[in-house]
């Protein structure tokens, strides 16, 4: 039998945290993540145990709900994508799809994605250095689908409101960090 041991996105046993001029970056990888599409005819059966498993509304297009220990943001219609520690719900896709039985397609997202938290004051400007979003109207709460440096991310706003989680492809994660990094950097 093989000792293998996980390592992070960026290649380290441990995330990754850089801090400059008082914003944090933090590789955050301890996260299952699983993609929730409803099946055809089965959509408000879904948004059911959607709404169930979050106990709050279904988030809506641009929107997210942060709840303990799931979250979930909207991806696409009739679609979302669930995350909750990983420690806990290394099973996530199993126990969604115990959940939602035959009302949704559940697909297991952990290794497609690379997680970032970046916090602090500035985390506004190192944003407009690096993705054309409207960040200074972002609520807690609010979730978009952007690009930095030609990478699909999804930026979340979360609480308190100089904290963001930005989600990037984990085959990108090096170049994804390096340019949160720059922008990080010439936001000083």
């Amino acid at each position: 039998m093989h000792d293998l041991a996980p390592l992070c996105a960026l290649g380290g046993t441990d995330p990754a945290i850089e801090t400059l001029a008082g914003v944090t970056l933090t590789e955050f990888p301890d996260l299952a993540l699983a993609s929730v599409s409803a099946r055809r005819g089965s959509e408000a059966a879904c948004r059911a145990h959607l709404k169930g498993l979050l106990n709050s509304a279904v988030p809506k297009p641009g929107r997210a709900v942060f709840k303990n220990p799931e979250a979930a943001f909207w991806i696409g219609p009739d679609q979302w994508m669930v995350s909750a520690p990983h420690a806990s719900h290394a099973d996530l896709t199993d126990q969604l799809n115990s959940r939602f039985l035959n009302t949704a397609s559940i697909t297991e997202q952990t290794d497609g994605w690379v997680c970032f938290d970046l916090r602090g004051e500035g985390v506004e400007e190192v944003i407009r250095l690096c993705a054309n979003i409207d960040i200074d109207q972002m609520q807690t709460g609010d979730a978009v689908r952007t690009v930095v440096h030609h990478m699909g991310v999804y930026i979340l706003r979360l609480d308190p409101a100089n904290a963001l989680r930005i989600f990037g492809p984990r085959s990108s994660a090096k170049s994804l960090h390096l340019a949160l990094k720059t922008a990080m950097g010439a936001a000083l």
